[in-house]
């Protein structure tokens, strides 16, 4: 029997949805300035688009880094500890880059603000996984995990709208920031928003509801076939077993190929909008979130159909949904001159298949894999090698970028190889489930 929940459980899942869901949007507020303002500090700069992608990989290697920090800072601080301490460094750092101008300063905050940034997304994760059984998290965590697509979407058109201003103060730093150019407002008023978040997040969050003095929320023991039963612990790395290193070794590998994509549209979209359709810095930023906009009905979707139709399986409806994300990065490539509203529209497609198994097997994947036990561990080992992905992306498409003059069709390549990818990887993962292994 599975222990019954009270009133107080569900008033504090409540909480902690919320809680959670905020802060993870707030974090995007001190992730998205330098994607969105990177034209106009181009401008300002004169630096070349390779010295943007070195930067943006800076930040990125950071993050992947971090995340694999993470899987023991995590483990050993807890959720609270580990994410307040890095919204507290994005905070300073963000707040810094607005200010310089100096690339090798610049790099460093980068490479600072990613590994304060690769706190969120394991720790509040890992928070969830203490407060829903398996049986709700494919509905609960698609619902939950739109907060990465809000999260893009609020802090972009934030952004766009700050970009449009003419008229700002100064701060009093100086001739560095005389004129107060809009870009850096980004970086400012993101940091305050993740300033106002975090202290919310301090007040509310807690990691467990033995923490609020609740009963541990457990999963109902019920008998259950060896493919379908959760790999139990084992004496490898993590208290894993066998099975579950092969699950969240795919899960890694399919989030690699994945993160390629979303961060290539993230990092680039605006900057493309620019250069190579003519719009405004305030218009491509607006019109950059189309992306992500379109990602909230497929997270949502995903999640829903797992419970529903593929008994909580994560890797069948994921599979369906990469197979839909590798016609529409083809068709990016295909229509590569057909213009903006074609753009815009398969931007839209891509991120309506790719948000939901992207959702669906970091989240409540990551979760069925380690547990209420290992949820931080294999949450952060997940988001780790996947975010090695991003790195890739920015390095190369900016050198693809500069090497053939502003041609996008090697780009939508790199897409369309990396949806492929993804895709095989579910396919792994759905093979595995019908030879009647521990699959997720």
């Amino acid at each position: 029997m599975a222990t019954p929940l009270t009133p107080e459980h569900h008033r504090w899942r409540i909480r902690i949805f919320a809680t959670t869901w905020l802060t993870y949007v707030a974090f995007y507020f001190c992730r998205k300035p330098f994607s969105v303002a990177k034209s106009a500090i181009k401008d300002e700069t004169g630096w070349t688009t390779t010295d943007l992608g070195n930067l943006g990989a800076a930040y990125l290697l950071s993050y992947a880094i971090g995340q694999f920090l993470a899987s023991y800072m995590g483990t050993r601080l807890g959720p609270r500890r580990n994410v307040l301490l890095g919204m507290m460094l994005s905070i300073l750092v963000t707040l810094a880059m607005g200010v310089t101008l100096d690339l090798p300063v610049m790099f460093g905050l980068m490479a600072v603000n990613g590994l304060a940034q690769a706190t969120g997304w394991s720790g509040t994760v890992g928070t969830m996984a203490s407060w829903f059984r398996k049986h709700e998290r494919g509905r609960v965590m698609g619902a939950w995990s739109t907060n990465f697509t809000v999260g893009s979407i609020t802090s972009g058109l934030v952004m766009a709208a700050v970009l449009q201003w003419r008229s700002l103060p100064d701060l009093g730093f100086g001739q560095s920031v005389a004129g107060a150019a809009p870009w850096r407002w980004c970086f400012y008023i993101g940091a305050l928003v993740l300033i106002v978040v975090a202290i919310q997040f301090f007040f509310l969050q807690r990691n467990r509801p033995e923490d609020a003095g609740l009963l541990a929320i457990d999963d109902p023991v019920t008998p259950a076939p060896e493919s379908q039963a959760l790999p139990p612990p084992g004496d490898g790395p993590g208290g894993l077993s066998r099975d579950a290193w092969t699950n969240l070794l795919l899960v890694g590998g399919f989030y690699f190929f994945v993160k390629i994509v979303r961060y290539a549209v993230w990092s680039w979209s605006a900057y493309l909008l620019i250069r190579n359709y003519g719009m405004s810095d305030s218009q491509a930023a607006g019109y950059s979130v189309v992306f992500d906009l379109c990602g909230i009905p497929g997270v949502y979707l995903t999640g829903w159909l797992s419970d529903r139709y593929f008994g909580s399986r994560r890797a069948g409806v994921s599979l369906a949904m990469m197979l839909g994300m590798t016609v529409a990065t083809g068709l990016l490539f295909a229509f590569s001159g057909a213009g903006v509203t074609v753009f815009i529209v398969l931007l839209g497609v891509v991120g309506f298949t790719l948000y939901g198994p992207d959702a669906l097997l970091t989240g409540a994947g990551s979760i069925d894999i380690g547990g209420r036990r290992a949820a931080v561990y294999v949450t952060a080992l997940i988001s780790g090698l996947g975010s090695l992905g991003p790195v890739v992306q920015d390095l190369v498409i900016a050198r693809l970028y500069d090497a053939k003059a502003g041609d996008l069709g090697p780009i939508f390549v790199l897409l369309f190889g990396s949806a492929a990818a993804a895709a095989l990887f579910c396919a792994a993962l759905v093979w595995r489930n019908r030879r009647g292994g521990r699959g997720i």
